[in-house]
């Protein structure tokens, strides 16, 4: 072989290499934004199920909220399947009730990750209103 074609070959190599790069980049890319999308999917449907458990409860406990996320575990029939407060993180997001009182509640999903396992945090409060807030913080 010449320089010349060494050369070549050598071109050839890097710039085959440049657009494996480049597509591997763009898969990976894709593949992060569908994780993202299941797990903020996830985490708003986590937030409903315990909103509704927590306002079944209250409507068959004459309008009073529960004390703690266990109680909707431990009543016959359970009102929730899971105690997602203590198992989280779940699905990249973890999972928290900030106010738990006779009068009514606010929980919320905070990304595991803030871009990389979600891009909201979403809360849900008395009524099942559920508000989402960009995730900022830098991980």
């Amino acid at each position: 072989m010449t320089t010349r074609q060494d050369a070549r070959s050598f071109v050839t190599i890097m710039v085959f290499i440049a657009v494996f790069a480049l597509v591997l980049r763009i898969t990976i890319d894709q593949v992060i934004r569908l994780n993202i999308s299941s797990n903020e999917s996830g985490a708003q449907t986590t937030l409903k199920l315990i909103s509704t458990a927590l306002e079944n409860y209250s409507r068959n406990n004459q309008g009073v909220f529960p004390s703690n996320i266990p109680l909707l575990i431990k009543t016959k029939p359970s009102y929730l399947d899971e105690d997602y407060i203590s198992d989280s993180p779940i699905k990249g997001y973890n999972y928290s009730c900030s106010r738990l009182e006779p009068n009514g509640y606010s929980c919320s999903a905070t990304p595991v990750k803030c871009k990389l396992t979600g891009n909201a945090i979403y809360t849900i409060s008395t009524g099942g209103l559920l508000t989402s807030e960009e995730s900022s913080k830098k991980d």
